[in-house]
């Protein structure tokens, strides 16, 4: 029917079955409908204010009317004395970060080992409620267990006769405890993505590999790792994504004076330098920058993930 028609009247006869399709499917539609008004709010709408990156602005003349500058932003960006420190720290923290991504996994594979119910509900608590504390709460916490004359940490070094630690303040621990706060605090949340992986494994390959007499280890690793290949990849090309988002709360609230050189990231010097600084044009274009970035290690990694595993994000 459709080679019997013309072009326009081909476009017509398929747009007429799409809004039939609709109409018959509009209820389940309108699921979609708060999702797409979200993004539509928070991420595209303010998609308009990345042209200040490229102008001086200017409040009395707002966004449109303030002069273009080109880019001038970058340049300035780019020839900063503090450029390289930023990335470097950005860089530094991810790529720490990203050493301990097995620990979910290695996580997820042990409890799912575990056969007695009651244990294996009390380990998934406690692994999963750091992931319910507030970010504040978290950096009050390390500063209070962390003090270096009041905290318990420093407590228990006395006891075994070491000298007592200012882990908030020396700049050589910093990436230390940001990294494995947030690995203590996310470990529970990583690993339930991967049980329900787990859970999606046919229970007959389990009991064809027993027959065959394969022990529980040959088990977990010919049949439970590999089933958890694609969620993995695609989990590791996300973070992947965001090597250049080390996250803004966390790293400002643990930040101080003497730990700045390691602790300024670009996220904490774009609120500095935009909000903090008035400098609106800068700061979004070294928040452009950032997600620039971003994009084009994403994509580099999706293709590599594609090649390699045959596995990708689309």
């Amino acid at each position: 029917m459709n080679r019997a028609l013309g072009y326009p009247a081909q476009r017509r006869w398929r747009g007429a079955q799409a809004l039939r399709r609709v109409r018959r499917h509009g209820q389940l539609l309108l699921f979609l409908l708060p999702a797409l008004l979200y993004f539509a709010v928070f991420h595209l709408y303010p998609l308009y204010g990345l042209q200040l990156a490229f102008k001086d602005y200017r409040v009395t003349e707002g966004i449109w009317g303030s002069p273009w500058v080109g880019l001038a932003h970058f340049e300035r960006l780019f020839n900063s004395y503090s450029f390289p420190a930023l990335v470097r720290n950005t860089a530094l923290l991810s790529l720490y970060q990203l050493l301990f991504f097995p620990l979910p996994v290695i996580a997820a594979l042990a409890l799912h080992e575990v056969r007695s119910g009651a244990l294996k509900r009390a380990a998934q608590t406690v692994l999963l409620a750091p992931h319910f504390i507030s970010v504040v709460v978290l950096v009050g916490m390390l500063s209070s267990f962390l003090h270096p004359t009041t905290g318990v940490v420093n407590h228990l070094l006395r006891l075994l006769g070491g000298a007592p630690v200012a882990f908030m303040t020396d700049p050589g621990w910093f990436r230390t405890v940001w990294v494995l706060s947030g690995e203590w605090q996310g470990l529970g949340w990583g690993a339930i993505i991967y049980l329900a992986a787990l859970a999606s494994v046919d229970p007959q390959l389990h009991e064809a590999a027993v027959i065959d007499g394969a022990s529980r280890l040959q088990r977990v690793w010919h049949i439970n790792l590999p089933s958890l290949v694609p969620t993995l990849v695609l989990l590791l090309l996300l973070q992947l994504g965001g090597t250049m988002s080390v996250g803004f709360e966390k790293v400002y609230l643990m930040q101080n004076p003497l730990n700045l050189e390691v602790s300024e990231v670009l996220q904490t010097y774009v609120y500095k330098a935009g909000l903090l600084g008035a400098q609106i044009g800068f700061g979004t274009a070294v928040g452009l920058f950032n997600a620039v970035v971003n994009l084009a290690l994403l994509l580099g990694f999706n293709g590599l993930a594609r090649r390699v595993a045959g596995v990708g994000l689309w």
